[in-house]
C-alpha cells in the first residue's frame, strides 16, 4: 500500500470553523447559532466577520433548535452548533418534532463527540449519538475523518436540502485527506485496495485503520480500507463490491457497537451478502475522564484492536468458506 502522508495534526472542530467561515463569505443565507460554545466550536471568525448572522443562544439548546427550525421558513440555512451530547440527547424531542419530522433545512453541527473528548468524562462523552440521529427519518448523518474532510463536509451540507447531523471532535488528529478532495454526501472513499479483508471505518478511526492496514500487510494480510464518512445514507455499492471480493469485514468507529456504523453494515450484509464481521467499537458502557489516546486504548478502539479484529475475521472466513463449500457439495 502507499505510504500515508499527513499534514500538521489539526482538530476536526477547527475544520468545521474554517468551513463555516468560508460559507459565510459565499452564502448570505448561512446563519450560525451556538449555545455558549462559540470558542469551543471555533466559529469566532464567523462571528467577527458576520455578526448580524451570528446568534448566541446561551445554555438553551432546545430553544436553539426551535429557533433554527423557524429560520428555515424564511429561507435561511441555520448551522446549530454545540457539543454532541447537547445536540442530540438533550434536545432529542425538538430535533425529532421540529426538524426531522418537519423536514427543516437545519444543520446540526456537533463537536466533542466520543471518548476523545477526554477529561470532561462520561457526562459529555456521548457514544450513542450516531444511533440516535440515524434512526430519525429524513436525517443525514455525517462523521468526517480529519480537518480537511470536516471543512469540505461543512461546505457540502449547505448545498444539501434537509436535516443534517455533522459529527466531529475535540483533539488534534492526523490531517491526511487531500485539501481539494470533493465531498460527496453518501459516497464512501476507497483508501486502500486489498483482497483478504475489508476494513470499513468512520471519523477518528479512519487513520488508525489505515495504520492497521500497513501493519497487516507486513503480516501477509491484504486489507482494503474504506472511509465511510456518511453513515446515512450509506454507500451500499462500495461496501458490497468490496465484500464480494474479500468476504470478511471489520468495522471501526468511536461509538457504541449498538446503533453505530457497524450496526448499519451488519444490517446491510445480513440482507444482501452475509459474511463474517468483527466490530471495533465501544461495548455497552459509558466513557470516563482521561487522556484521549489512553481512552482509545482502554476501550479497545485503536490501531492494535483493528489489527486483532482483522486477523480474527480472516480466520473466521476460512471456516465460513469451508462450510459453504461443504454445504454445496452435499
Amino acid at each position: 500500500m502507499k505510504k500515508i502522508s499527513t499534514e500538521e495534526n489539526k482538530a476536526t472542530r477547527a475544520g468545521f470553523g474554517a468551513g463555516l467561515h468560508e460559507l459565510g463569505k459565499a452564502n448570505k443565507d448561512v446563519i450560525a447559532l451556538t449555545a455558549d460554545l462559540g470558542g469551543s466550536l471555533k466559529i469566532q471568525d464567523f462571528k467577527k466577520d458576520f455578526p448580524d448572522r451570528f446568534y448566541q443562544c446561551g445554555i438553551a439548546e432546545a430553544n436553539m433548535m426551535g429557533i433554527s427550525a423557524g429560520l428555515t421558513i424564511g429561507g435561511k440555512i441555520p448551522f446549530a452548533a454545540t457539543f454532541a451530547n447537547f445536540a442530540t440527547g438533550r434536545v432529542y424531542d425538538q430535533v425529532r418534532q421540529s426538524i426531522a419530522y418537519s423536514k427543516k433545512n437545519v444543520k446540526i453541527c456537533a463537536s466533542h463527540a466520543g471518548v476523545t473528548l477526554g477529561e470532561d468524562g462520561a457526562s459529555h462523552q456521548i457514544l450513542e449519538d450516531i444511533g440516535l440521529m440515524k434512526m430519525l427519518p429524513n436525517m443525514v448523518v455525517i462523521n468526517p475523518a480529519d480537518y480537511n474532510q470536516t471543512k469540505a463536509a461543512t461546505i457540502a451540507i449547505a448545498e444539501h436540502f434537509g436535516p443534517t447531523y455533522l459529527r466531529f471532535g475535540r483533539p488534534k488528529v492526523p490531517n491526511f485527506t487531500p485539501a481539494d478532495q470533493k465531498f460527496e454526501i453518501g459516497k464512501g472513499l476507497m483508501l486502500n485496495e486489498g483482497t483478504d479483508v475489508t476494513i470499513i471505518a468512520t471519523g477518528h478511526l479512519v487513520y488508525p485503520s489505515l495504520k492497521a492496514a500497513e501493519e497487516l500487510e507486513e503480516k501477509g494480510i491484504s486489507a482494503e480500507v474504506i472511509n465511510i464518512h456518511t453513515i446515512k445514507p450509506l454507500d451500499e455499492e462500495i461496501i458490497l463490491e468490496s465484500v464480494q471480493k474479500t468476504k470478511a469485514v471489520v468495522t471501526a468507529e468511536e461509538h457504541l457497537r449498538n446503533g453505530g456504523l457497524g450496526d448499519s453494515i451488519a444490517q446491510l450484509l445480513g440482507r444482501k451478502n452475509p459474511v463474517p464481521v468483527e466490530m471495533v467499537a465501544i461495548n455497552d458502557t459509558f466513557g470516563e475522564s482521561g487522556k484521549p489516546n489512553d481512552l482509545l486504548k482502554k476501550y479497545n478502539i485503536d490501531t492494535p484492536d483493528v489489527i486483532d479484529a482483522a486477523e480474527k475475521v480472516v480466520e473466521r472466513k476460512k471456516i465460513f468458506l469451508k462450510n459453504i463449500s461443504t454445504s454445496s457439495v452435499s
